[in-house]
Order: C-alpha cells, then structure tokens, then sequence
C-alpha cells in the first residue's frame, strides 16, 4: 500500500487480484483500490451523488410525451424445448440477462429474472426460472437489474464467477452457490474445456448507502475451442474496449448494452448509448454485435424504442444481430 495525495488530503492506494489465478495481460498490476473503494481503469470511480440522482429525478424529460405515447414493447418466444437441445448457442431470457450453452454447459449471465426493487418487469420469461438449472452464472457487477436476489434463490449448486469482494453478498442470498472470484484479465480455473476470462468494464458498484464500490464490476470473455463470446456487462464508454480488442486480435461474437442512456450528463458516465456502442465493436474488431439491455425494464429518460430504432439506422456495414428473448443464436451463426 503506498500513500499519496489527493484533493489536498493523504489517500491511500493498493493494487489486488486473486493471487491464485493468472493474470493474462503482461504488466497489468492488478485493481486499483484507494481509501478501499475500487476505480475504473480509465477516469474516477462511477456511480452518481445523492444530489445528482435527485436532480435527475426532479428535472423534465423532454420525451415523456414520446414515452407516454409509444406502443414499443419486446416480443418474447417460449424456449422451454431448448434446454434439451445439444448445439452450442445464445439465448436472450431479457435485458442482460443470457442464457449460453457451449460445450455441454449452461451458463446464465447477469441472472435478473424477475423485478427488482421498484422497477417493473415488462416482458415474460421464455423458460421458467426452475427449468433453467445453470451450472455457471457470470455475474458483471453487483446493481440489482444484473444480480436479483430472487433470481439466484433458484440456483443453487451453480458455479458464480464472479468479481473481486462480490463472494459474501452471494453466499448471503444463497449459501448453495459456489463462488470463484477474478480480478480484471484474470482467468478463471474453470475446469472446463472452455476459457472465460474477467475484464474491465467502465462502471460502478452500489446495493446499499454504505457499500459503494467495495465490489468489483467487469465483463467477460468465454473462450471455446471455435469462438469467442464477450459478454460488456454494464459499462460507459471507455478505452478499455479498445484494449480488450487489441488483447485478443478480434471476438467473434459481442453482447453489448444500448440504452438506459438518457439522459446523457447523467447516464454517460454508466451507460453506452447505440453510437458508441457501435464504437465498442469497433474497438473490440468485433465480427457480430448482438444488442442487449433494451425492452425489459424503464430505467432512464429515452422511450422504450429509441435505441434500437438508433442502432437500425446506424448499423451500416456492422453485423449487427437483433434477437427476439427465447430466440435461439447458434454460434455457427445460424438462426433458429
């Protein structure tokens, strides 16, 4: 731990991982922590003061009437067959929440399959939650619309990798989970012939009034014999992406978020908007971009629709593919 200063008071700094996994990227001293609250690899720490969370609450949204207005809602295909299928693929359950079968396992990203607090859920589900039966969550970050408490009382005896400090909030909700946690470009010991691979997001941690940033946040990287898959979690816009794309030589197949972006003095900070998650791709040099975060649940100012009525129109030569949740992505790029 060393000692600096910051704002004219005497901070300190230490840098930590798992010191039992590799880290995969040379010189890469671990996750800065000062006054024992992580930071974003580029910039300060995220999240947003009690003053700027009232501000936004309290100001006028400019869309509300398109809101108010607009008949946009996200159409959903029973998938229940699915789970006894062999393929490897990709299954949107909604929101960020995936459901990833690559050789022979299940894995569920980002497990909210219900409402959380105070937030509405507006699509159903395509499986119910008792049939899914994952072997392993990945789990990007600790806010609510990624990490439900009553979605993980369903699954126990999953594997959770999961990031730095998040074990105890886990094993607090479901003592049947296992848990394995990673630092940024830490690789997980699995022990399956697929890799996954944490790494950095540009986001925030928060639950309560006095946990803030005391849980790590990222995304991840599964790795099979054939493909990549990187799942972006939650994130601002950052270089990180570009870092990550420079790192692995291309993914073949990117989940990134698009909305929950307005409005922008607010959301910038914690949320890619559809143009620079387009960016993203290209930082990545990402073959396909499937859109997610979109649909399921009102979290900011822009109308339901918007994004991806943006990210259509922008597309251009990206591959960009939109799935329908409990629409099946086969990671031989076919569509069932």
């Amino acid at each position: 731990m060393t000692l600096f200063a910051q704002n004219g008071r005497a901070a300190r700094r230490k840098y930590i991982d798992n010191p039992g996994l590799p880290c995969i990227k040379s010189g890469f001293k671990g996750n800065e922590i000062i006054d024992d609250v992580f930071q974003n690899l580029y910039g300060e720490s995220g999240g947003s003061s009690l003053w700027q969370v009232l501000k936004w609450r309290f100001s006028k949204n400019v869309q509300k009437k398109v809101k108010v207005e607009e008949s946009y809602s996200l159409p959903v295909i029973s998938a229940q067959n699915t789970l006894q299928d062999k393929d490897d693929y990709i299954l949107w359950l909604g929101h960020a929440s995936w459901l990833i079968q690559v050789d022979g396992k299940k894995i569920v990203t980002d497990p909210c399959l219900t409402s959380p607090p105070f937030v509405k859920r507006l699509t159903r589900l395509p499986i119910p939650i008792e049939d899914i039966k994952p072997d392993y969550l990945l789990i990007s970050h600790g806010h609510y619309d990624h990490l439900d408490t009553d979605t993980l009382e369903h699954f126990g005896g999953a594997s959770a990798l999961i990031p730095l400090n998040m074990a105890r909030l886990i094993k607090k909700i479901n003592p049947g989970i296992k848990c394995y946690e990673a630092g940024w470009y830490q690789q997980y010991d699995n022990a399956e012939d697929f890799q996954v691979i944490f790494l950095p997001a540009h986001h925030w941690h928060r639950r309560n009034s006095h946990d803030y940033n005391e849980v790590l946040w990222g995304s991840f990287l599964i790795k099979t014999k054939t493909t990549s898959i990187y799942f972006a979690g939650d994130s601002g816009y950052s270089n990180h992406f570009k870092d990550i794309g420079e790192l692995f030589g291309g993914i073949d197949t990117a989940i990134l978020p698009i909305a929950a972006y307005a409005p922008r003095w607010f959301m910038k900070a914690s949320h890619i908007n559809p143009e620079e998650a387009m960016q993203a791709c290209k930082d990545l040099k990402v073959k396909r971009f499937i859109p997610m975060h979109y649909g399921t649940f009102d979290l900011s100012d822009e109308p339901l629709g918007e994004p991806e009525h943006r990210l259509k129109n922008i597309s251009g030569q990206q591959a960009v593919t939109f799935l329908t949740i409990g629409e099946k992505y086969l990671l031989n790029n076919s569509i069932l």
